[in-house]
């Protein structure tokens, strides 16, 4: 199958900034941990290339992290910051991009170590400007609520951020799925720091923590939407398939709750919708997250140049409105899962 490079050149508005974003996002967690250096940067390369402009990564990614344990991570967190800042630097690329990494995770000992408090956020954002080698982060997110720190004081050091430039706009990520949004927008009422984009969890088997509330609150605010997980691990890839042995996977017990007769059902009309456009299952479970209301830029990641070629046509496949209807009646939403479990 050969892929077009058109459809990740063309450009998006983020919400109500001015940042001008390719359909679909790098997302880069495996890049310094199951992916080496020098094959991230290939793929990199390759996602550039191919038309694509906008780089998601957190401070807290790197080799042999565990998502929610700094003991396991504690040697490596800041890893894959570092590894996009030393490419960025030697490819010269930084002013085509768009950058974004967000901030909360534990990434050093001490009382401060982790959280939305100022002093965390204000010693972590230089961290994360040094590792990625740049004046100014893109779009800083809130990786998850902080129920310690009151979200005035986030707000504060975020508005400070963004005045002195080291900060051009600021998100939040899974604010929603934790009931956090509505409080934290409406304790920024009147302030002069506004939300750009949030960033849920959402795919054709994970759609209650956006379609819920976030979508009506993303089309109001004009927040951007730049949602991850749209595979569902793998699952929506057709690497699962019924009756088969489970591919050794990291992620082949979140998957393995999905394997159920209407999940089946799903694959197997992804396969036929795939069939009709000439393209992948890959693509066509992003092109459907790409067709909702308020979608800006779905997060993608990929272990491979191939992997990542197989999901890149999703940005200039066009669903019919029968596909689409077909695919929403067979999804359903499994966001009752462990929260980070995928």
């Amino acid at each position: 199958m050969s892929t077009s490079s058109q459809g990740l050149a063309g450009r998006r508005s983020l919400g109500w900034t001015d940042l001008q974003v390719s359909a679909l996002a790098m997302g880069t967690m495996q890049f310094g941990w199951l992916v080496s250096d020098v094959e991230s940067m290939k793929i990199l390369d390759a996602y550039i290339e191919a038309g694509g402009n906008f780089i998601q990564t957190a401070n807290m990614y790197g080799a042999d992290q565990n998502l929610m344990s700094y003991e396991k991570g504690k040697a490596h967190v800041g890893v894959t910051e570092d590894l996009i800042g030393r490419w960025m630097a030697s490819r010269g690329n930084r002013d085509q991009l768009v950058v974004g990494t967000k901030v909360r995770a534990r990434m050093w000992e001490g009382p401060d170590g982790e959280g939305l408090g100022r002093r965390h956020i204000e010693r972590a954002v230089e961290d994360s400007l040094r590792r990625l080698r740049t004046e100014a982060i893109d779009l800083y997110t809130a990786h998850w609520p902080d129920p310690d720190t009151p979200i005035e004081e986030t707000a504060g050091v975020f508005e400070d951020l963004v005045t002195a430039g080291k900060v051009r706009y600021v998100g939040l990520s899974n604010f929603a799925a934790f009931g956090a949004l509505d409080a934290t927008l409406d304790a920024l009422s009147g302030r002069t720091l506004r939300i750009a984009a949030e960033q849920p969890r959402y795919s054709l088997v994970n759609r209650a923590e956006y379609e819920a509330h976030l979508q009506e609150v993303c089309l109001r605010e004009e927040m951007g939407s730049t949602p991850y997980s749209s595979l569902a691990g793998g699952f929506l890839t057709g690497k699962y398939r019924k009756d088969q042995p489970i591919p050794d996977s990291a992620r082949a017990g979140y998957v393995s709750k999905l394997m159920n007769d209407r999940g089946w059902a799903l694959i197997g009309l992804l396969d036929e919708v795939a069939g009709a456009h000439d393209t992948t299952m890959s693509a066509v479970a992003l092109a459907w997250v790409l067709a909702q209301p308020g979608i800006t830029s779905p997060i993608v990641g990929a272990n491979s140049i191939d992997q990542m070629a197989s999901w890149i046509p999703a940005a200039e496949i066009e669903l019919t409105t029968d596909e689409i209807e077909r695919l929403s009646e067979l999804s359903w939403d499994a966001s009752d899962m462990e929260f980070f479990d995928w």
